[in-house]
């Protein structure tokens, strides 16, 4: 038997052009040397990198210049502004005429005094008053009496001293003729130096005499304005018998009972001012030395902000805290309430154009002194900076960054410390 065999199955082929063959091999080389482009800077990225990071896991932000301003935020709570004690101004029974928590306005009687001791006081002096402007009256009518008779008998000397003179002329008219002895004439010149000194005296007792009265009048007129004066504060303290109300507010506590005892300056209730509030914070002792009476303030209520003032500073250090009071600027918001909690923000300091960058964890685990620059290629590398003035949101950067650079603000922890780290997707 004969087997057939396959040749009439084969089909002739023209043989193969070896150019084909070349550009073959041509094109795989060229497909290799781009990927070996493009592979070629994330391969010297991974090896230039000693450690590598997810880059999710990190926070960045970018360094820029700007007006830094140093501050210190505090919790605080509202206290008044005013909130006046009030006391009893002597001793005596009390009398409340309002309750705890009631509104009173400026001037309202919140409470009296009965005083009989220092009310009987008043009667005296005012009775002495009286009697003494009575004594004055009658002395000045009794001043005028006197001096009218001092004056009456000068005057008397006054004629007198004419009528010596006149005896004096129609003896010497009588001496010219001869018809008086020259003793008689010597006797009325006697009589005339009698009368003229009389006379002086007459004039400068009345005028001594009228100083004199004068200054008793003002001494007794000293003694009844004295006296004025000593009745006047009697009626001050008995008018401070009624305790009022200095201010527009609320009765706070009320510190006596009702008809109860008092002493001299013992206090009676409290009354607080609602329309003038002050925030009472607790610093941090590190903030202390920065603190200065006058510093500008933000203070939060409700999501708006106001401004405020600092206005006192204990010098005084407890549990590491300084205490401080806050007044707002103007009269601040309505509504608040004794003790409310609020945020203050302090403004310490202002740094115009300065060189910044957002505030992170970087600052506390590179102390400040250390910071990795981020490049387009998501490689930080290390680099050594100096920081100067820090706020709430930023710190000022003196040397080692530039604007624009974007650096690693998150916890450097993870970096080990390594020269460049690489951030991974």
């Amino acid at each position: 038997m004969k087997i057939a065999d396959t040749s009439a199955q084969d089909i002739a082929l023209a043989p193969r052009d070896p150019r084909r063959k070349w550009l073959l091999l041509a094109g795989i080389a060229i497909l290799a040397i781009a990927l070996v482009a493009v592979a070629a800077p994330w391969v010297a990225r991974w090896a230039s990198a000693t450690v590598s990071v997810p880059y999710e896991r990190v926070r960045t932000a970018t360094v820029q210049r700007g007006d830094l301003v140093r501050d210190v935020s505090v919790q605080g709570r509202v206290v008044a502004a005013v909130s006046p004690t009030l006391y009893a101004s002597a001793a005596g029974t009390i009398t409340l005429n309002v309750q705890a928590g009631e509104q009173v306005v400026a001037g309202q009687v919140l409470a009296t005094v009965d005083s009989p001791e220092l009310t009987n006081q008043l009667q005296q002096g005012e009775a002495s008053l009286a009697q003494r402007k009575l004594e004055l009256d009658r002395q000045r009518i009794q001043t005028r009496q006197q001096a009218l008779e001092r004056r009456k008998a000068a005057d008397l000397a006054e004629v007198a001293v004419i009528a010596a003179r006149r005896e004096k002329r129609r003896a010497e008219q009588a001496r010219e003729k001869g018809v008086i002895p020259e003793i008689d004439y010597e006797k009325a010149q006697d009589d005339l130096q009698n009368a003229e000194l009389a006379y002086e005296h007459a004039v400068a007792d009345a005028d001594l005499y009228d100083e004199r009265l004068s200054f008793e009048l003002r001494a007794s007129a000293f003694e009844v304005n004295t006296q004025e004066l000593v009745v006047e504060d009697l009626r001050r303290q008995v008018g401070d018998l009624s305790i009022k109300s200095p201010v527009d507010g609320i009765v706070g506590d009320l510190l006596l009972e009702q008809k109860a005892a008092v002493s001299r300056d013992m206090p009676v209730m409290a009354v607080v001012d609602l329309t003038r509030f002050e925030i009472d914070a607790m610093i941090p002792e590190s903030y202390a030395d920065d603190l200065a009476i006058g510093m500008n303030a933000e203070i939060t209520v409700g999501g708006q902000t106001y401004d405020g003032q600092l206005v006192a500073v204990s010098p005084e250090v407890v549990n590491n805290q300084v205490a401080s009071r806050i007044r707002f600027a103007d009269n601040g918001p309505t509504g608040l309430r004794q003790n409310q909690r609020l945020t203050t923000r302090i403004l310490l300091a202002e740094h115009a154009d300065v060189l910044m960058v957002q505030r992170g964890q970087f600052l506390d685990s590179g102390g400040g002194r250390l910071a990795y620059v981020v490049s387009d290629d998501r490689v930080a590398t290390r680099r050594q900076i100096e920081t100067g003035a820090y706020s709430l949101g930023a710190v000022e950067i003196l040397s080692g960054l530039e604007p624009g650079e974007t650096i690693v603000i998150s916890n450097l922890d993870p970096f080990r410390g390594a020269d460049t780290v690489l951030l991974t997707d």
